[in-house]
């Protein structure tokens, strides 16, 4: 006589995810392999995801990968391995995106609002102070600054409203005029003549417009045909309505002379 052996045929009758371990002879164990549980019988993959999060931090996805396997993926927002998960603020690099200007406040999982500082106007994108500054922040009207620096002209630098015809950095840089201006001590004079007062005039409001009068004393014509403004007949508006706190800047493409 020989002893049978229970676990010959069909594993036994355990689950395809069991050993069949004989015990006495006609006689067997189904035991679940690793990573499945049940009664040997019946077998079922385990799902560490289920029970605390799979040991993945509670920012994280747990994604099972296998019998009692499973990685850990930090949720958008937050960095790290999975077991640890840190806030990303968008505010501690580049400003959020923000203006140099602007200050950035974290409001819910990557998201952010950008509002200008205190004496800057704008979207929290693109901020903007007084007129007297953003001339020197940008590049087609930064020397009219310089000249308006070299005289201490700063007419502009108060509350305003001004509205400011500023001929391009490459039209005063390469006039022969200017500098007979200078040396003339005329210079103030026509930089004046490119400056109203008490009035914040945007493209739309010149269109109706025939005369101004410049913080010089003198007139400024002003005619619109074509889908362009000309300033006394000459000086065409190239970049318009730069606003600032206390104004708005255009920049034309020829010098006015009063």
């Amino acid at each position: 006589c020989s002893a049978i052996d229970a676990c010959e045929s069909s594993n036994g009758g355990c689950s395809s995810k069991a050993e069949c371990r004989r015990t006495t002879p006609g006689n067997r164990a189904c035991v679940c392999l690793a990573g499945y549980t049940g009664d040997g019988i019946v077998c079922i993959e385990i799902n560490p995801c289920l029970v605390n999060n799979g040991g993945c931090d509670r920012n994280a996805e747990c994604t099972q990968t296998g019998p009692n396997q499973a990685v850990c993926n930090c949720l958008k927002g937050y960095s790290g391995d999975g077991k640890t998960c840190t806030y990303i603020s968008l505010c501690t690099q580049n400003n959020g995106g923000c203006s140099e200007f602007a200050i950035c406040n974290d409001t819910e999982l990557a998201e952010r609002t950008c509002t200008c500082k205190p004496n800057y106007i704008g979207d929290g994108f693109t901020c903007r102070g007084n007129i007297f500054q953003e001339l020197l922040r940008n590049s087609n009207t930064s020397r009219f600054y310089f000249h308006l620096e070299a005289l201490s002209i700063r007419d502009i630098s108060g509350p305003g409203p001004f509205t400011l015809f500023v001929p391009h950095t490459d039209i005063l840089n390469s006039d022969p005029r200017v500098k007979d201006w200078i040396a003339k001590g005329v210079m103030a004079q026509v930089l004046r003549y490119h400056m109203v007062g008490c009035a914040n005039l945007l493209y739309k409001d010149l269109t109706a417009i025939t005369n101004i009068t410049s913080l010089h004393g003198d007139l400024i014509h002003i005619s619109y045909s074509q889908n362009s403004l000309v300033l006394n007949n000459k000086a065409e508006i190239i970049l318009s309505d730069a606003v600032g706190t206390n104004g708005v800047i255009h920049v034309i493409n020829q010098i006015l002379v009063p």
